[in-house]
């Protein structure tokens, strides 16, 4: 058995004038999660130290360092990644923000694909405040998707109730259904089911499927999805041996007990699943970018500019997002350990002399 090591998990900061600091900073208070992780904060110590001082928790120490290879353990470790002055203002949008939070992005996807450290966990940003500081994204899953040689990533909500990805992200309404194909949905599918059996140890898991339509498009009559993409490519899922079900209308699906029954539900657009997640999740859910080669979490929450520097964020979230960033770890880390012993398999005794016996050979 592999032995679990210590991980260095990257922190970004997220926009200075956001929730974000204040809510790394209460994730990172309660001491006892050094004992299993290494913090790494990309940011600003001294957007952290105004907000430490704002939320009451000066007694929280932290250490500056240049690069994640001088991190020290038991030590909350910060990387300045902006050598311009830095300016907090609680609640309000600039591009000064901005660029911190596109720096720290880049510099913790840096180390990363260095090995500098082992996941990422990202503050809320605000996407216009970003953009206008040149990030060309929609958001942090289409970031690490164009990163990651091409890979459609998937956007999974991640909560103690459920747990649903999307089939569309950051898509305007109007454009979904030229959006959703049967190919679409599919690879969706599969790498819903490859991260849940891979990710989350779930040995052959059931995917609810939803519609596009209301009442699943009442037999063509309020809409043609279902019966000429999603069924298509349920159908097709369901023989290559993913056990995928559907398409059920949304609004019964949320609100009966049949939710209870799947360990995935894979939604058509942002809203039909964010919605029902955000409502019966509260503030606990975690955004999980699955797909990818790299680990990388968030809460399920923005900026929340409204209540920047007033010491009421609740930390849940990222928390959340700190602590399954490291579950997934270790069993990404189990999952390779158990498919490389699955994979030694003994040889019969008569071919074991055999190849004794001509083992001087190269095989061509």
């Amino acid at each position: 058995m592999t032995e679990i090591k210590n991980i260095n998990v990257g922190i970004t900061i997220g926009d200075i004038n956001g929730i974000g600091p204040e809510i790394i900073l209460k994730s990172l208070h309660d001491r006892r999660i050094l004992t299993s992780i290494t913090p790494i904060i990309y940011g600003s110590d001294k957007a952290l130290n105004h907000y430490k001082q704002k939320s009451g928790l000066e007694d929280l120490n932290m250490i500056t360092i240049k690069e994640a290879s001088a991190a020290k353990k038991n030590k909350i470790n910060v990387i300045n990644v902006n050598s311009e002055p830095v300016e907090v203002q609680e609640g309000k949008e600039s591009v000064n923000a901005g660029k911190i939070a596109v720096l720290a992005l880049e510099k913790a996807t840096k180390d990363i694909s260095t090995g500098g450290i082992d996941v990422i966990v990202t503050a809320p940003i605000s996407k216009s405040v970003c953009q206008n500081a040149g990030f060309d994204f929609p958001g942090h899953t289409e970031y690490f998707s164009s990163l990651s040689n091409g890979i459609e990533a998937l956007m999974l909500l991640n909560s103690s109730i459920m747990r649903i990805a999307l089939v569309t992200t950051h898509v305007a309404l109007k454009d979904v259904p030229k959006n959703i194909s049967k190919e679409k949905i599919i690879n969706k599918a599969t790498t819903f089911n490859q991260s849940l059996n891979k990710d989350f140890g779930i040995r052959k898991p059931k995917i609810a499927i939803l519609s596009l339509n209301p009442h699943s498009g009442e037999d063509g009559k309020m809409g043609s999805e279902e019966k000429d993409i999603i069924l298509p490519a349920i159908k097709e899922l369901n023989e290559e041996g993913i056990l995928a079900f559907g398409p059920f209308p949304s609004d019964g699906f949320f609100g009966s007990e049949s939710r209870r029954d799947f360990d995935g539900i894979l939604s058509m657009y942002h809203d039909q699943g964010l919605t029902a997640f955000k409502a019966l999740s509260f503030d606990e859910g975690v955004n999980y970018t699955s797909g990818l080669p790299i680990v990388r979490t968030s809460p399920d929450h923005g900026t929340a500019f409204d209540i920047a520097g007033k010491g009421i964020a609740s930390e849940t979230s990222m928390r959340n997002a700190i602590y399954l960033a490291i579950d997934i770890y270790n069993s990404r880390v189990s999952h390779k350990e158990n498919l490389r012993n699955s994979l030694e398999v003994q040889k019969p005794k008569e071919k074991q002399k055999e190849a004794t016996k001509h083992k001087g050979l190269k095989k061509n």
